[in-house]
This record gives C-alpha cells, structure tokens and sequence, in this order.
C-alpha cells in the first residue's frame, strides 16, 4: 500500500497486520483501553462504506492544566472517488462557542468543552459531520516515537527549541527531539503553517517506521505506548473494517490549509479566516463527504 500520512491509519495498519500474528487478545486489550464513545456516538452514524470524517488531535495535557490541541487535522475519505482530503486547523483561528455563547481561539475549545466540545466547535466552523476522533497526548508522544525506534526527518530549517537543537537536513531522530521538531512555530518563516506541514511530515514518518516489519517485532511496546496515549471513539472492529473498505482511498490524498489573516480582536491575536474562504473550503469537504447542499 502506498505511504498514508494519517495517524488515525497507522494505528489501523498496526492492528490489522499484529492480529494476523495471533496476538488478538493483547491488541484487543488495548484497543479497549483507549475506547472513549461520544455522547452521541449512538446517534450520530454514517452509511455502511460510505464517506467518513476523523478529526485528529495532539493535545497538551499537563498536571493541573486541563489541557489544549496543539495540532488539529480534519480528515475525510470518500470510498467512491478514492480521495482523501487532509485539512489542518491553525490553532488560533477564530470560532464561535456555542456552549460558551463566545468567540474563542480554537485551541481553546477542549479548555472549554473538553473532547465533546471540540467535535462539535469543529463541526459548526466546517459544517460537516465529525465521525470519529482520534485524540493524542503530545507529551507522550514521544513514547510512541521511541517504540518504533525513532523516525527520520528532513527539517528544512536549522533551530533550537527548548534546548534541543535541529540541523538542517536529513536526521533520525528519537521521541523527545521529534516532538520538539513537530512544535516549533516561532522560527518557522511560515508560522504556524509551516508548523502544520511538520507535523504531517512526523505523522507520515511514523507510518513508515510503524509498519516495518522491525516495528512488528517490538509491537507489544507499541502497543503499550498507544494504549498509554492515545484516546478514540473507533473499536478494535470497527478500524479493521475501515481498513478493509477504506484502504484504496487514501491513495489519493489532497493537503489542505485554511488561508485568513493573523490580526487583534478584543485584544487577543487570532488567525481570522474570511467567511468566503470558510464557505468555499466548507463546500469542498461537503462535496467530498457527498453531502447535498
């Protein structure tokens, strides 16, 4: 299969080839442990092979901080076109609360509303469905880096953050320095643009270094790491019937950034997106979800 630059898969990916290894119980078990339903997963389902959304999220969780998504990516996946459209959410962008009747940084929406509040902040601002959510603490996501045996990357700049410095260039990389690559946003001539395409560099990596067969050999400490880490409303059955049915459209697959304007309201810096370009961008998801105007 060709190279999938969604986390959400590498997880399906990792499951799906472990269980052919008879090693079902110890995957199902953490499968189990990261289960965490929606409210409303009940009532909220999409039709049997048809378009689907997950909504990705690294979150930073410390101790007496209820926490923020560092990084935001909106995924869709239409089994009938074999597309894939990939839409990262800058973490200030301006968006309205509904359970705080206010405007708010996005980031802040898991301040607020935690993981529910979030998938519904998401789905007003884009007007889509959200499906499914995937949700990743950014402070272990190292952990899951080291258990694959590092990632490497190719940092188009030279930088130091926190202490670690990146050269420019092609390194491999372990979890601590990977996550400090991933972060950097003040350095970045791009911003936080140039921030998202990291991100979805490491995301990529770790699909490549995950589904090596040297990755198969160390699974039960992969599997520790996600367990650990990582947060879903999929089951352990409902990711491998995604594979299985989803599998050839992530073939094609279409990056998308939100373009606004990085300006002052009420005081506070936001990245404020013009409501044309959030109708078109809104449009274009609808469409590929197959939803009627």
């Amino acid at each position: 299969m060709k190279k999938i630059v969604l986390f959400m898969l590498a997880l399906m990916l990792t499951f799906g080839v472990v269980v052919g290894f008879n090693i079902y119980r110890n995957v199902a078990k953490s499968a189990d442990n990261m289960y965490e339903p929606l409210k409303r997963d009940s009532e909220q389902q999409h039709a049997p092979d048809g378009p689907i959304s997950f909504l990705l999220l690294g979150v930073d969780e410390r101790p007496g901080d209820k926490g923020r998504t560092d990084s935001m990516i909106v995924v869709t996946v239409n089994p009938d076109t074999k597309k894939t459209t990939m839409t990262s959410i800058p973490r200030d962008t301006r968006v309205f609360m509904e359970s705080k009747n206010s405007y708010i940084k996005i980031n802040a929406a898991y301040t607020h509303g935690g993981i529910e509040g979030t998938v519904k902040t998401v789905e007003q601002f884009l007007n889509i469905p959200i499906h499914y959510y995937i949700k990743v603490n950014m402070e272990g996501f190292k952990d899951i880096v080291d258990a694959i045996g590092g990632i490497t990357v190719n940092s188009q700049l030279d930088f130091t953050l926190e202490g670690v410095h990146i050269a420019k260039g092609k390194q491999h990389v372990n979890g601590k320095v990977a996550l400090k690559y991933a972060r950097m946003r003040k350095d970045d001539p791009r911003g936080d643009f140039g921030r998202q395409q990291r991100q979805r560099e490491v995301i990529n990596k770790i699909i490549d270094e995950g589904t090596q067969l040297k990755s198969l050999t160390n699974y039960q400490n992969i599997l520790t790491a996600l367990e650990k880490n990582i947060k879903t409303n999929l089951t352990l059955d409902k990711m491998i019937d995604i594979h299985g049915s989803y599998k050839d459209a992530v073939k094609d697959i279409e990056q998308l950034e939100i373009g606004g304007e990085d300006k002052k309201v009420d005081g506070l810096w936001y990245h404020v997106v013009p409501e044309k370009t959030k109708k078109k961008l809104s449009e274009k998801l609808r469409k590929q979800m197959d939803i009627k105007s």
